[in-house]
């Protein structure tokens, strides 16, 4: 690691290859906390390059543990985090209104590093069971038309980073690679990214493989759709830039997506949203980023999407899809 650190500090750049077997000898407790915090803080300080990124995400998926649900045709609704927003868990409750939409859903995500909340801290105090048992989240897709992933779970290579990534608090290139890394391989993806660069960079990586993709994010800082102006839509068809109006909604402001002081804050909102109760502003935004995931997954139209997100929510379909999981969490 001394080496590598060194060559790092000099501005130097980690090949494919060499950054995919940094993270495998961190995954093998190769190196000291010490070690392993330098090697995050230097890519605080500068940009990870494509090719690193690449091998870091090659890395985290060859040591992963697999989901074998390829026979089901499931999206992902996850962002980076990382944005410094604190918003409510958006992409999350889009997640159920897409499964109440008839769209299968394998949301990948983990508890907040920089944030409030993450996804997983919300679902884990609304008593969602996490588990890597192949048997239970296919039931869970079967029944409700969503499983949870929780990250630590089906990595537990990056043990040894986790507790360092929590004492530092701030993101860290995790936060880039975690939609990256979804261990049920998803054919479909909606990922939220905290900045252009970065989208620019998940474009370019996707756009090699087979996944329907569509990354999203928002000109004024967001990881997600915020409807608070513009966000730039990348997908494997069109690289274009969406305003409120094409959700047939109007700008909002950033308070209106706020996400509260605590998880139980967060999770009050959640249920809220969910039991239709949720102010106009915080349903259009859930709408609205669920309505490109149902897009990407079913070839529709945005508005089409829009129309069916809102009659996910508002016919209680989404709020079903949750007591579901919640059921099948406490068999």
């Amino acid at each position: 690691m001394q080496k590598i650190l060194n060559r790092l500090t000099n501005h130097d750049r980690l090949s494919k290859v060499e950054a995919r077997d940094v993270l495998v000898a961190i995954s093998e407790g190769c190196y000291n906390n010490s070690q392993i915090a330098a090697f995050l803080t230097i890519y605080m300080m500068r940009p990870v390059s494509l090719q690193e990124l690449e091998g870091f995400r090659d890395a985290l998926l060859d040591l992963c543990l697999a989901v074998p649900i390829e026979d089901y045709n499931t999206i992902d609704l996850c962002g980076t985090g990382g944005d410094g927003k604190n918003t409510f868990n958006i992409s999350t409750l889009a997640s159920f209104i897409a499964a109440g939409a008839g769209v299968l859903v394998s949301k990948h995500g983990n508890y907040g590093v920089s944030s409030v909340s993450g996804s997983s801290n919300v679902l884990e105090f609304l008593e969602i069971k996490f588990s890597n048992q192949t048997d239970f989240l296919k039931q869970c897709l079967d029944e409700a038309g969503i499983c949870i992933l929780h990250a630590p779970l089906f990595h537990p290579a990056m043990k040894h980073v986790a507790p360092i990534r929590k004492e530092l608090g701030v993101k860290t290139f995790f936060n880039m690679l975690g939609p990256m890394v979804n261990p049920a391989f998803p054919k479909n993806q909606m990922v939220g990214v905290f900045n252009l660069e970065l989208a620019r960079m998940y474009g370019y990586l996707y756009q090699n493989g087979t996944k329907k993709y569509g990354i999203v994010h928002a000109l004024d800082g967001y990881d997600e759709i915020s409807l608070t102006g513009k966000a730039k839509l990348i997908s494997n068809t069109t690289e274009t830039i969406v305003t409120p109006s094409d959700f047939n909604m109007k700008i909002q402001t950033q308070q209106a997506i706020y996400g509260g002081e605590t998880v139980k804050d967060a999770a009050e909102i959640f249920m809220n949203i969910l039991k239709g109760q949720g102010s106009k502003e915080q349903n259009n935004v859930v709408c609205a980023n669920a309505s490109i995931a149902i897009s990407i997954a079913t070839d529709c139209t945005l508005k089409e999407g829009v129309q069916k997100a809102f009659d996910s929510l508002e016919n209680g379909r989404a709020l079903q899809r949750f007591n579901k999981l919640k059921e099948l969490s406490s068999i």
